[in-house]
């Protein structure tokens, strides 16, 4: 679902320290990862990284924003593939779990690790939750978009579910099921 953030050394100094940064606080976490590593490992000066963001609070900002728009333009493409949100949800999730260095939900992450320290963060955060459950609601029939709430929760415990190490196939099959008692449903 996500196209692979490959490192460039030609790319510029912005654009390798971002695929850089990503790459680290999604592998690491965000507090775990330092700018001295960001700035060794994108082949940058200290100098060079204060040029384009004045502190890590804004490049953690600017990595989130590049992964929102990565994402969500992945998530929308897969949900395309399928007529029902039955089928079309799990397997948009099962093509994201299914990549290499699948380590959850960055936002759900990033929220973990930094709580509500960096308004700004947040507000991110919960724009990339919003326009998820936009692009859930619009494979909704009209008169089934009252339960884009309850099909969120279920797309988040699915993701939690495979970040802690449980199979990606039966955490499928129970979001399958659990998709098609919700819509079936009048509650």
């Amino acid at each position: 679902m996500l196209a692979p953030l490959l490192f460039n050394p030609d790319a510029t100094a912005r654009e390798r320290l971002l695929t850089t940064a990503q790459r680290l606080f999604y592998q690491q976490g965000i507090r775990a990862t330092g700018i001295d590593s960001v700035i060794a490992e994108a082949q940058i000066t200290k100098v060079t990284f204060y040029r384009h963001f004045s502190s890590k609070n804004q490049l953690i900002f600017a990595v989130l924003e590049q992964r929102h728009l990565r994402w969500m333009q992945g998530f929308q493409q897969a949900l395309q593939h399928a007529d029902s949100i039955t089928d079309a949800l799990p397997a948009a999730l099962k093509s994201w779990f299914d990549e290499g260095d699948y380590r959850g939900c960055a936002f759900i992450n990033a929220s973990a690790e930094l709580g509500d320290s960096l308004p700004e963060i947040v507000g991110l955060i919960r724009r990339h939750k919003h326009e998820m459950a936009e692009a859930i609601a619009q494979k909704l029939t009209a008169s089934a978009r009252d339960k884009t709430g309850q099909i969120m929760l279920l797309a988040e415990g699915a993701i939690v579910r495979v970040q802690l190490g449980e199979e990606a196939e039966r955490v499928m099959a129970d979001l399958r099921s659990a998709l098609a008692a919700v819509l079936q449903t009048g509650a």
